[in-house]
């Protein structure tokens, strides 16, 4: 007679169905996984075996064959140990035979006997409930099962406890929902004295879901204003909640906080390798840009990353997904997040400065700006320069600078505003281009501008939708129907060559200098 017993493997957040077939057989002892089983999975033997000692049992003196079907699927994942278990413990007529029918399974198991937390129990609990199945998993990701619906969840904290509630001797309760998980209270817009034009670029991205770079010299704010952009963006939507904490789920960081509801805010260091960036690794992680997802990816030192690093956010900036392809594997996970990126204009930081000179200019800032490709730069919908605030505006003592709650409601109101127009969570920055033509609403004047200054500007085709995008956003910003002319010059202004400014005036000097 064989077993079996329901469990899943995971594609990115994608999971597919797995059934774990136990058969028990005359012969000699012998203790088989087959069903292309990586390492983790076939240790999984000794812990069976530990576990059956704990409690008193022993595993029988025939040859166990337990395969892990479809056998064409890499398995990976300590998850498989509670399903292969419980079917031995079936076969081995401990627990009635059909007791798994009805239930997805999931768990790892300790030595003792204990049910230990595994990756991916959300993103399980959900595929369960679409098969109308219940789902056993770990006492510790008992409150995280709880947000895929209204289904029948036994989380035991032992095997021991499982056996004895499937043969009615005890009870164990559905778990409680868990709470919302919420970040610590996000910083305010009005610690950032002066910048207003990098004040306002910020509430344009937030707005429209844009991307940014910031160049500016060392000091000038680029990180303290990128820090507190989470404080204009609005709450993440029910179904965007969703996506972020599957995403968290399958890479252990969920935990038992609870869905996670506000924006991400990942901000790597210019040392981090490729997988850790894009994802990757043994067993085909997500990275930061996944983590990132529905939030904010903040690359701080800009072109301090590889070169590869960089160029491998081409595509995700573009799709909004990223495929970490692996020999034996191909993973999808969703990276539709926002870049905001901050940069010194060359080397030492102080090309273009009236305080301070640079010994290399303007060579040092054309090497440094050499680091990022054409390509990566036409994807950043706004570019700007942040200049130093001076000692004199620091001082001041008496500076209104505006809350991050004042700027919070016209940014709600701008995306509430896109969201009637386009439908779900779709924002200016993601919108299709042909939905997005109709969108726009160009005013006459305006569209004569965008054109005139495309071509004198030597925009792309992919630049030019961008100004279109940014343009759209600075009138949702207004609650205006259509895009004026005003609106378009504003968007080209945050589309400017970065550092040419402070390249001109450097090489201004010079010439002047030599007569």
């Amino acid at each position: 007679m064989v077993i079996r017993v329901k469990t899943v493997a995971f594609q990115g957040i994608e999971t597919q169905s797995v059934e774990v077939q136990v058969q028990l057989q005359s012969g000699l002892p012998a203790f088989n996984i087959v069903g292309l089983a990586d390492k983790t999975v076939a240790e999984a033997r000794e812990r069976i075996r530990a576990a059956l000692y704990s409690m008193g049992l022993a595993i029988p003196a025939k040859r166990i064959t337990i395969n892990l079907a479809p056998a064409d699927l890499q398995k990976e994942g300590t998850h498989y140990d509670l399903p292969m278990l419980m079917g031995l413990l079936a076969a081995m007529e401990v627990i009635p035979s059909d007791s798994m029918d009805n239930f997805l399974v999931m768990g790892e198991l300790s030595l003792d006997g204990q049910i230990n937390k595994v990756n991916g129990v959300l993103p399980s609990a959900i595929h369960a409930s679409v098969l109308d199945l219940g789902i056993v998993c770990p006492k510790s990701c008992g409150a995280e099962a709880t947000w895929a619906g209204d289904m029948c969840i036994i989380a035991p904290d032992n095997v021991l406890g499982l056996i004895n509630h499937l043969k009615g001797v005890q009870f164990i309760n559905r778990p409680e929902i868990s709470a919302v998980f919420t970040t610590e209270e996000t910083l305010c817009f009005s610690d950032v004295k002066g910048q207003i034009v990098a004040k306002r670029a910020l509430e344009i991205v937030a707005a429209g879901g844009h991307n940014l770079l910031m160049q500016g010299p060392p000091g000038a704010g680029k990180s303290m204003l990128a820090s507190r952009l989470p404080s204009i963006l609005p709450q993440l939507s029910p179904q965007e909640a969703l996506e972020v904490s599957m995403v968290y789920s399958i890479a252990g960081m969920l935990d038992d906080k609870g869905l996670v509801v506000t924006r991400p805010f990942r901000e790597p260091h210019h040392s981090a390798s490729l997988p850790a960036l894009v994802g990757g690794g043994l067993k085909a992680r997500p990275g930061e840009i996944s983590l990132a997802h529905n939030g904010i990816l903040f690359m701080d030192e800009f072109p301090e990353f590889s070169r590869s690093s960089l160029e491998a956010m081409r595509q995700p900036l573009e799709t909004g997904k990223i495929t970490v392809a692996r020999a034996n594997n191909h993973v999808t996970y969703p990276a539709n997040f926002q870049l905001i990126a901050a940069m010194n204009p060359c080397k030492c930081g102080y090309l273009g400065d009236r305080t301070k000179q640079c010994t290399r200019a303007p060579n040092c800032g054309r090497e440094y700006m050499m680091k990022l490709s054409g390509p990566l730069l036409d994807r950043i919908d706004l570019q700007l320069d942040v200049p130093a605030v001076s000692i004199n505006e620091l001082n001041k003592q008496n500076s209104a600078e505006e809350a991050s709650k004042d700027v919070l409601a016209r940014v709600t109101l701008a995306k509430d505003k896109q969201h009637k127009r386009y439908g779900n969570a779709i924002t200016n920055a993601t919108a299709k281009n042909t939905v997005l033509e109709d969108a726009c609403a160009l005013e006459s004047d305006a569209r004569t501008l965008l054109v005139d200054a495309a071509n004198k500007l030597q925009l792309s085709a992919r630049g030019y939708y961008r100004v279109m995008r940014v343009s759209r956003t600075i009138a949702d910003l207004e609650q205006s129907q259509s895009v004026s002319r005003r609106h378009v010059c504003e968007a080209l202004s945050y589309r400017l060559k970065l550092g040419a400014s402070a390249l001109e005036t450097m090489t201004a000097t010079r010439i002047g200098a030599n007569g």
